[in-house]
């Protein structure tokens, strides 16, 4: 009797992460991308003469945008996995046993 052997996964590149140094330099430009647009909004708010309501949208736009890029440059890619977080230990004053130094 044959046994049926289970193919082994394959990865391809296609499959893999973006690196952290390209997720962070893309965070950066989209960032820098928006706060540009930011600065652009307050100077047309400003100086340029227009009516009421362009002046408002730009307004609006000066104000909101630095909300939207933070929360934009402080987003981790989709595949990252969520951020663990480890309770407390009980007694933290004490210093673990691989962390004592000799003599102590």
């Amino acid at each position: 009797m044959k046994r049926w052997r289970r193919k082994p996964d394959v990865h391809q590149v296609t499959d893999a992460k973006p690196s952290l140094s390209s997720d962070i330099r893309r965070r950066e430009v989209s960032y820098l991308i928006k706060m540009g647009i930011r600065t652009l909004c307050l100077i047309l708010a400003v100086v340029v003469p227009v009516p009421m309501p362009f002046r408002l949208l730009f307004v609006a736009g000066a104000v909101f945008l630095p909300y939207i890029a933070v929360i934009g440059a402080n987003e981790r890619g989709e595949e990252a996995p969520p951020p663990t977080f480890q309770s407390p230990e009980a007694n933290q004053s004490e210093i673990p046993l691989h962390r004592r130094e000799i003599g102590s």
